[in-house]
């Protein structure tokens, strides 16, 4: 297993001047991070993201350590790397990469606090008992589960789309759950849905295949790690293909989605680095509530709307939280 300490705490050297908010310490901590994918130079990645923001709460290289372990795309990785984890005898373990892996990290251990960031419904997936009083040694902050018929209505008022093609990582413990509420709202909107699992990226080309056979009309994907892991050729291949996109992800809008729409990454990340302040101090997790996202971004690229010839409701762009021109 490659080491991925030094590469962090490279990172970490180079991010903004510290603040000296936080209390003193009596010895290094060390976060555990667990991922879908290292991270890239991207300072929009998560992993950045919340190190810029515990260093802005006085935990600086000489007082904070990290371990990165990342599992690359295969789920069936998370349980091996939480227990390297656990032998590294980490403080705390940061989970990024979604329920499967925050499941993954609690079977690890019952004791090290483990914080996970943008998952799915934490009680209804077994994680934690309750929101309000989570039990055990998981808390975190839940990525609001919006009814998924929302991104099939914006596909359709930004598109006038009838035929939509959603993709899903059937190795996600959700994926029954998103192929269901998706079925339900095309349903009730009357769209053709086209279904289409992808667990890792070289199902991708046969995906775009089957959409084109389809005559798909735009596509929609999800929260899944897999993807966000790989947006830039879900976009570029969407793009070659004239179909347009639609996702939660706002760094798929930036890189040429048609629309994006969910919570906003760096306020979700501010709020974890306090949470994980909070922990290293010594709060409970059991006892910190799990937070449900509240902040959203509708981000609409309209270069990408002209490129494809589509003409966006001005209704839509005045709901925008960021128009890309």
């Amino acid at each position: 297993m490659k080491r991925r300490r030094e590469v962090l705490l490279a990172s970490c050297a180079m991010l903004a001047p510290l603040s000296a908010r936080a209390q003193p310490v009596s010895r290094l901590r060390v976060i555990g991070i667990l991922v879908n994918r290292s991270p890239s130079g991207d300072p929009t990645d998560t992993v950045h993201l919340f190190m810029r923001a515990i260093r802005d709460l006085g935990w600086d290289e000489g007082k904070l350590a990290f371990e990165l372990r990342a599992a690359e795309q295969r789920y069936e990785r998370f349980p091996e790397l939480a227990r390297e984890l656990v032998r590294q005898q980490v403080d705390l373990i940061v989970v990024t990469a979604g329920v499967t892996a925050a499941l993954a990290a609690r079977q690890a251990t019952t004791t090290i606090p483990i914080l996970a960031v943008g998952i799915a419904d934490p009680v209804k997936f077994g994680l934690v008992a309750s929101m309000a009083r989570p039990g055990g040694n998981v808390t975190g902050f839940m990525a609001t589960n919006i009814d998924w018929g929302k991104y099939l209505e914006l596909a359709r008022e930004a598109t006038g789309a009838m035929r939509i093609a959603v993709i899903g990582n059937p190795t996600n413990v959700v994926y029954a759950d998103y192929v269901a509420k998706n079925e339900a709202a095309a349903r009730l909107l009357g769209v053709k849905l086209l279904m289409i699992p992808v667990a890792q990226a070289s199902d991708l080309p046969g995906a775009f295949e089957a959409m084109s056979r389809e005559r798909s009309e735009a596509l929609v994907f999800g929260p899944d790690p897999v993807f966000f892991a790989n947006v830039k050729e879900i976009v570029e291949r969407a793009g070659a293909g004239r179909l347009p996109v639609i996702t939660p992800f706002r760094l798929a809008a930036l890189q040429g989605a048609l629309l994006s729409y969910g919570p906003d990454a760096r306020d979700m990340m501010r709020q974890a680095a306090s949470y994980a302040d909070k922990l290293l101090k010594g709060a409970r997790a059991g006892d910190l509530p799990f937070v449900e996202s509240t902040h959203f971004e509708l981000v609409l690229n309209l270069k990408t709307a002209k490129a494809l010839g589509l003409a966006i409701p001005s209704s839509l762009q005045l709901r925008a939280d960021e128009l890309i021109e």
